[in-house]
C-alpha cells in the first residue's frame, strides 16, 4: 500500500485551484490525516444535552464540540445606498488524537469569511481565511467571545459591544455593534432540534437589533455607515440527520423592533421538511413566541441559478409563521459563497428585505444551503 497515496490523489484534485484556495484545500484535508509517526485513536465529540446557558462563559468557544461558529450579518445605510455586510468565524474540532503532543498537530480549526453585497457592482466582494488554531496565528477563547485568524478578529469588549477588524483582499472593515436587547435564546432555553433525534441539535443563541457603526475601505475611499445587525453563536457535534440536503434560515430585524427566526431542514430528494422552527420575540419581551414545525412553511417566490457552479437557488420565498405571511427580496440576486476550500461549503448568503402585506416591515438575511449538494458539515 502506497502511504503517500491519498496526498497524491488530493494534489491531483485540486491543482485547478487557484494557489490561495489550493493551499486552504490542502489544510482541512491534511488536518483529517494523523501527524505522522503518531498512532491515532478515535475522537469522541460530547452530544448537545440541555442545560442553561451560562454568560459570558457560553459567549466564548466550546474546542470539545465539533463545530462552531459566530455568525454576524448586516445592513448597513452608506452614503450611496445599503449595503450588506456578513462576518463569520468558525471554529471545528479536527479528528486528531488529542493526545498527540506535536505544535503542529492541527487539533482545531479557525475559518472565516467576509462579504459585502454592494448593489452597483452585482455580485459580493469577498474573502475567506483558514488555519490551525495556535502558532500565534489562530484561535478562540473558551472565556468569552474572542476570535482570531491572522489579520482578522471578533471579540465582545468588557461593555458587551462586538467588534472586529478585517483587512480583506479587496476591502477593510472596522465594526462595533452594540445590544440594544437582551440575548434572545433559541430553541428550548438555547436548545435548538435540527431533527427528530436527540443529538440532531444545538446550543443556539442569537443577539438581535444590534446598533452597528462600520467604517468601509473600499477601492482608495473610506466609507462610514450605520445600520443594524443580527448575530448567530452556534455550537454542536450532530447538526445534520443523514437524510438532510441543507436549510433555508432567517434571520430579520423587524423595524418595530421585533426579532424574527424561522428555518427549515430541507430532506433529500424533496418531500416534507425533517424539522422546521420559527420564533418572533417583540421589542420589551425577553422570551420569544416560538412555533411548531406545523406552524412554518417556506415557499420560493425567486429562483436564481448561479452561472459559476450551476447551483439554483431561490433567493425569495414567503414564509408562513403562524397566522403571520412574510416575504423575502434579496437585495441582489447574486449572493453566493463558495466556501468549498474552507469550510466546505457552498451557499447563498443574501441580504434581503423583509415585507408583511406588501409592505416593507424589516431587514435581515436569508441562508440557502445544499442546494449544490447535500450538505455536509
Amino acid at each position: 500500500m502506497d502511504p503517500l497515496k491519498p496526498s497524491r490523489t488530493l494534489n491531483r484534485s485540486i491543482q485547478g485551484l487557484d494557489p490561495d484556495r489550493r493551499r486552504r484545500a490542502l489544510l482541512l484535508a491534511l488536518a483529517g490525516l494523523p501527524t505522522l509517526g503518531w498512532a491515532s485513536s478515535p475522537v469522541s465529540y460530547p452530544r448537545v444535552t440541555p442545560r442553561a446557558l451560562v454568560f459570558p462563559r457560553d459567549h466564548g468557544a466550546h474546542p470539545d464540540y465539533r463545530i462552531e461558529w459566530w455568525y454576524l450579518t448586516s445592513w448597513l445605510d452608506a452614503p450611496d445606498g445599503p449595503l450588506g455586510l456578513q462576518v463569520t468565524f468558525f471554529r471545528t474540532r479536527t479528528s486528531i488524537d488529542p493526545a498527540n503532543p506535536s505544535r503542529f498537530a492541527a487539533h482545531q480549526l479557525i475559518i472565516a469569511h467576509a462579504a459585502i453585497a454592494d448593489p452597483a457592482r452585482g455580485a459580493l466582494l469577498k474573502d475567506e481565511r483558514v488555519a490551525r488554531a495556535g502558532l500565534g496565528l489562530a484561535g478562540a477563547s473558551e472565556l468569552d467571545t474572542d476570535v482570531r485568524l491572522d489579520r482578522w478578529n471578533f471579540r465582545r469588549d468588557p461593555g458587551g459591544s462586538y467588534r472586529s477588524e478585517i483587512r480583506a483582499r479587496s476591502f477593510d472593515l472596522r465594526l462595533t455593534a452594540r445590544p440594544t436587547q437582551p440575548i434572545l435564546l433559541q430553541g428550548e432555553d438555547g436548545l435548538s432540534r435540527k431533527g427528530p433525534r436527540l443529538e440532531q441539535a444545538s446550543h443556539y443563541y442569537s443577539a438581535p437589533q444590534l446598533a452597528v457603526q462600520a467604517r468601509l475601505s473600499l477601492e482608495g475611499r473610506v466609507l462610514d455607515a450605520t445600520g443594524r445587525a443580527w448575530l448567530d453563536h452556534e455550537w454542536s457535534s450532530t447538526l445534520l440527520d443523514p437524510g438532510a440536503a441543507g436549510w433555508d434560515w432567517v434571520g430579520m430585524n423587524l423595524d418595530d423592533g421585533t426579532a424574527l427566526t424561522a428555518f427549515r431542514i430541507r430532506a433529500q430528494g424533496g418531500g416534507a421538511p425533517i424539522h422546521a422552527y420559527a420564533s418572533l420575540r417583540e421589542s420589551g419581551a425577553l422570551r420569544p413566541k416560538t412555533f411548531a414545525p406545523g406552524a412554518v412553511a417556506f415557499e420560493p417566490l425567486t429562483r436564481w441559478t448561479s452561472p459559476r457552479t450551476g447551483a439554483d437557488y431561490p433567493v425569495a420565498q414567503r414564509i408562513r409563521i403562524g397566522d403571520r405571511v412574510f416575504e423575502t427580496e434579496p437585495l441582489l440576486e447574486d449572493q453566493e459563497l463558495d466556501s468549498r476550500a474552507s469550510s466546505g461549503t457552498l451557499y447563498w448568503e443574501g441580504a434581503s428585505l423583509l415585507r408583511e402585506g406588501g409592505r416593507v416591515v424589516g431587514r435581515g438575511y436569508l441562508e440557502l444551503t445544499g442546494y449544490g449538494a447535500p450538505l455536509r458539515l
